[in-house]
């Protein structure tokens, strides 16, 4: 594997991999396929030399949560909190994450969740995810002038709407999901889009193709 050297030195590259091989582990086949032999031979290397990584298959995991949260969480809270002239807009910019999984990885999402079902340390760290999200979208709709309670429960609607789409496991082509787009706004937010807004997002969605 390229950068990995066992003669008691290691680079970044396979530190990389054994993460990058260890998401796809978890989301193809769950946590309790994350295991150090196991990574070790898909990544065709010796057991050993995970230990020039992590302390611990612990660690690997604590490693991989954190990379959830980096990724996963940060991408809507930081959609949330992008400037936008109306809540239409504002909503669009979080729609981002739902159309492009290079943001937003629904199935490590899915995976985490299914592992939290057998964690209570990893369902607490689901749980103060799900609220730093649902703040954030409850903040962006109290910038555009929603009344406290109803913030919380559109920016609740909003959030559990699109984790039960990936539950269920939806499955709609693009172009019909776009023909949604303007009435979902309407719904999300009880105003009416710009043809502008509608353009500008479809012009990303089309850019931008779910895997």
């Amino acid at each position: 594997m390229s950068g990995l050297v066992e003669n008691g030195t290691a680079g970044r590259t396979a530190r990389e991999d054994w993460i990058r091989v260890a998401l796809q582990t978890l989301v193809s086949e769950g946590v309790e396929k994350v295991r150090v032999l196991n990574l070790a031979q898909i990544l065709g290397v010796s057991r050993s030399s995970f230990y020039w990584f992590f302390k611990s298959r612990r660690d690997l995991l604590d490693q991989l949560l954190q990379h959830w949260e980096r990724s996963n969480t940060s991408c809507i809270v930081t959609r949330a909190e992008r400037p936008a002239p109306t809540i239409t807009q504002a909503v669009l910019n979080v729609f981002e994450c739902w159309v492009n999984e290079e943001i937003y990885d629904p199935r490590l999402d899915f995976a985490v969740r299914e592992w939290a079902r057998r964690s209570e340390q990893v369902r607490q760290v689901v749980d103060r995810a799900d609220e730093l999200r649902i703040a954030a979208l409850t903040e962006m709709y109290r910038r555009h002038g929603f009344e406290k309670v109803e913030a919380f429960v559109r920016a609740r609607i909003l959030y559990f709407m699109q984790i039960g789409y990936y539950a269920l496991e939806v499955r709609e082509p693009m172009d019909q999901r776009l023909g949604y787009l303007e009435a979902y706004l309407r719904g999300f937010t009880g105003c009416e889009p710009t043809a502008d807004e509608i353009a500008r997002f479809r012009s990303f969605a089309e850019r931008h193709p779910a895997a």
